[in-house]
């Protein structure tokens, strides 16, 4: 790599912890496996890994599961944190320095991984860095721009492929929150800012809660009975959920891009 090269993007804080990015893991090994599954080359690249590359390690071990050839790639933009990553390098996973522009020449990959990486940049940044990540992504690749509390309790994140954003999937730990709407403080950054009336996201976190509220009564049966009958029910109001229970369970919910998009 020359002295002069200069990766696309901005040096963040780099804050993680064991198991904070455990939720996303689980969805790109569950309704995005077919993804991993049916590529070419089965590179996935963890885009601003922090000042430790744990979740790196982490996501690496959860895809072996899905694909055991995986090929696990590490980027950051700080030379240091690189450099201490190297110690935990073998084959089918690895580190380099880069940015947005994922620096793997030659290669194109299946997913890329952006968590708590965007919420630190500017929102009018967000475009930019989706279209140019995309732009580097395989074929029916999917690049997740997400966003999580300190321990992965909650967490949202947005997919987007080589046209855009797709869905955008709300996943929280069952039984430790008072409505879904208290996920807002955890949205992307292309979202966070308009979670005020008027505003899609916002009609669909107030619809959450209300549904939410009025199921009340199924508490005494479990949070998990509540939010799986709550997803149910936005779906029955029109609302384009996805998946399957089977998903919900997981104390998911995604919905279609289009139902949470910034007015325009």
């Amino acid at each position: 790599m020359p002295a002069s090269y200069r990766p696309v993007g901005t040096i963040t804080r780099g804050t993680t912890n064991p198991n904070r990015l455990r939720r996303a893991d689980r969805y790109v090994a569950g309704p995005l496996a077919p993804v991993l599954r049916h590529a070419t080359d089965p590179l996935v690249v963890d885009l601003g890994f922090g000042a430790a590359a744990t979740t790196t390690v982490e996501m690496s071990a959860r895809l072996l599961r899905v694909r055991p050839d995986v090929d696990v790639v590490g980027v950051e933009i700080d030379p240091d944190r690189v450099a201490m990553a190297q110690f935990f390098a073998r084959p089918g996973l690895s580190f380099r320095r880069g940015g947005f522009e994922i620096p793997i020449p030659g290669r194109s990959p299946a997913f890329i991984r952006a968590f708590n990486v965007l919420r630190q940049y500017n929102e009018e940044e967000v475009p930019a860095a989706w279209e140019l990540a995309c732009s580097r992504l395989a074929p029916g690749g999917v690049f997740l721009d997400g966003t999580c509390d300190e321990i992965g309790r909650r967490a949202t994140w947005i997919c987007c492929d080589a046209t855009g954003p797709q869905t955008l999937t709300i996943s929280m730990q069952l039984g430790s929150f008072d409505r879904p709407s208290d996920v807002a403080e955890r949205l992307p950054k292309a979202l966070i800012h308009h979670n005020v009336p008027g505003e899609r996201i916002h009609r669909f976190l107030s619809a959450a809660d209300a549904a939410w509220l009025a199921l009340a009564p199924l508490g005494s049966f479990g949070a998990r009975q509540r939010w799986v009958a709550m997803c149910a029910r936005l779906r029955a109001e029109g609302w384009p959920v996805l998946h399957r229970e089977s998903r919900w369970r997981l104390g998911e919910l995604t919905v279609a891009w289009d139902a949470v998009t910034a007015q325009q």
